[in-house]
């Protein structure tokens, strides 16, 4: 009896262990990027089969990433958060890189059911992902551009995959990988500040290691107001969305000033919990900024029901495992 309890604990811990690698509040949003990038090529809902891949395919690849991730970081979390599933021993090593490794390669022959460019960027992708994770992580602005620069390649993923020629992509497109890839920089900075004690102990020169609180704060805030902007001029100059896609910028915008009230209220007060807390918003704006777009492009109702669903495993796993991956438990 005794020993049958204790393999139940085992097998929930080691189970809670993969889901809080998996970071579901993170991958819902590389998944919902390339279904934009799909949506806005598209100017419509893709065909279902294009429209799943594009977006199952990223988030396939985006856990593949985060595996990757803990695995380069395991070394840095045993020093601030042993209670990680690595450092924990709740996930070994070798069984971090079989798991990432499966769904890599599950996501790299699922590929060839798209375009060739798709093949190619699932390539670009890891190059990318080993390099933020291995080299540029620790050197500031850098690595948080590297880390934007995936989210670009998700994006670009979706647009590749409704089989358009290269030279039939409006400009526009092109244009908002730009939003993307700032709008991605700025919440890598931002998930900096809750490390930033984590970072210091391991000679990471993070933006918010290197600058401060109040710096990193004032460049984020700059970050932001010029993706928003650029979002807005090229929705206006090139008309190629619904009125639909302002409603929900304005939804958007309302949710950005109160995080940046929130976070400017808190410099005083910091603590890693405070900075964990504007993060989790900030992956809620996120969702909803995609679902502007998607909404600006497909029919309202299957727009609100992708929205409200992504809605709603963010909000969930955000509020089940984020506490348990960014901080020990009590038992």
């Amino acid at each position: 009896m005794e020993s049958s309890k204790k393999t139940t604990i085992k097998i929930k811990d080691k189970f809670f262990a993969h889901l809080e690698t998996w970071r579901l509040y993170t991958v819902i949003w590389s998944g919902l990027v390339s279904l934009t990038g799909a949506c806005l090529a598209y100017n419509g809902l893709p065909q279902t089969k294009i429209a799943l891949l594009a977006l199952f395919i990223p988030m396939m690849g985006w856990t593949a990433a985060l595996y990757l991730s803990d695995f380069l970081d395991r070394d840095l979390d045993a020093i601030e958060k042993p209670h990680r599933p690595i450092p924990s021993g709740r996930i070994k090593p070798y069984e971090a890189l079989l798991i990432g490794g499966i769904f890599a390669i599950a996501g790299l022959f699922l590929s060839f059911l798209l375009t060739i460019y798709n093949i190619l960027l699932v390539f670009v992708v890891a190059i990318l992902v080993y390099s933020y994770a291995k080299f540029s992580k620790s050197h500031g602005i850098l690595g948080n551009i590297n880390r934007g620069l995936p989210t670009v390649a998700a994006y670009l993923f979706g647009v590749f995959s409704v089989n358009i020629s290269l030279g039939n992509i409006p400009v526009y497109i092109w244009f908002l990988s730009f939003v993307f890839l700032l709008h991605d920089t700025n919440s890598n900075l931002v998930g900096a500040i809750r490390d930033m004690e984590g970072d210091k102990k391991g000679g990471y020169q993070t933006i918010p290691v290197k600058y401060g609180l109040k710096k990193s704060v004032l460049i984020s805030s700059i970050l932001t107001i010029i993706w928003l902007t650029l979002t807005l001029f090229l929705a206006f100059y090139y008309n190629f969305l619904k009125t639909e896609f302002y409603l929900m910028m304005i939804l958007d915008i309302l949710i950005l000033m109160a995080l940046y009230i929130y976070l400017i209220k808190s410099i005083k007060n910091y603590s890693r919990e405070r900075a964990l807390r504007f993060h989790e918003f900030f992956v809620v704006e996120r969702v909803t900024l995609a679902s502007a777009f998607i909404i600006g492009v497909i029919n309202n109702l299957t727009a609100m029901i992708i929205y409200i669903i992504a809605l709603i495993i963010t909000v969930l796993s955000q509020m089940i495992l984020r506490k348990r991956y960014e901080f020990e438990m009590k038992k």
